[in-house]
């Protein structure tokens, strides 16, 4: 059940994102799922951007879900926001295989369309799969979810929004919230390479979502707050089509 519709003003130009709460994190990935499909069906050719997290997994359940129903994504091809570094792709917590288990075996897509970034700080090699997103024909809807800090991808606070692909240091309190995946702290990698913000703002559609309330303030302050490298979500805010689609909990520092 929807409780709450709202947009949020922002400049002139633009509408604002859109936002949605319902009850529960499933009837959200659900009500994402069906506007998944309709971004693709209205950018055909475009790929899907695919983050990693427990509010992105519901939803890629929600879209096997309409494969069983007869959506097919066997020729979609799928872009991932980032990839740590010093994992090797075969590591069970690499994004790659995260990927693999969660997105590529679910929906049934191509292995050799769903690309992750690589591995690399090479500037010529991060270069290039940003040029292979524009060349494959963009991002039809970007899913995103939101770190505590306000980070989208995994871009920390003080990233400028001009960024492109690249290496970033995680800062510790990604790192902490990242640890359940592993044995301890320390075997969480320092550094990822991750889309940049200018990569992001490029797709033709947003959608984030999030859930519990340890993401209220952030999404709270991506929404309801001024435009800041501070908090690198509210450069969502200059985007013309974003949905947000949350919890009652994660909305709930909305005013």
């Amino acid at each position: 059940m929807i409780l709450r519709d709202s947009h949020h003003p922002t400049a002139p130009a633009l509408r604002g994102p859109t936002v949605k709460v319902f009850d529960s994190a499933e009837a959200g990935a659900e009500y994402a799922a069906d506007l998944v499909l309709e971004a693709l069906a209205a950018a055909p050719g475009a790929g899907l951007g695919l983050a990693t997290g427990s509010s992105p997994q519901r939803l890629y359940g929600a879209l096997a879900r309409r494969r069983a129903a007869g959506a097919d994504f066997s020729s979609l091809s799928g872009f991932a926001l980032d990839e740590y570094l010093g994992l090797p792709a075969e590591h069970p917590e690499s994004y790659r295989s995260v990927i693999e288990r969660d997105v590529i075996a679910p929906l049934g897509m191509d292995p050799d369309r769903v690309h992750v970034p690589p591995a690399t700080d090479d500037p010529a090699v991060l270069a290039a799969f940003d040029a292979h997103i524009g060349a494959s024909g963009g991002i039809a809807v970007q899913i995103l979810g939101i770190g505590g800090n306000g980070h989208i991808g995994f871009n920390e606070p003080g990233t400028p929004f001009s960024t492109r692909t690249h290496v970033t240091a995680l800062s510790d309190s990604t790192r902490r919230a990242n640890a359940r995946f592993f044995d301890s702290l320390s075997d969480v990698p320092t550094h990822s390479v991750t889309q940049g913000i200018g990569t992001i703002l490029e797709s033709r559609r947003i959608l984030l979502l999030a859930t519990g309330a340890e993401k209220a303030e952030a999404v709270a302050t991506a929404i309801e707050s001024g435009i800041t490298i501070d908090c690198p979500a509210t450069a969502l805010q200059l985007h013309e089509n974003v949905t947000f689609v949350l919890d009652s909990a994660a909305a709930g520092r909305l005013s």
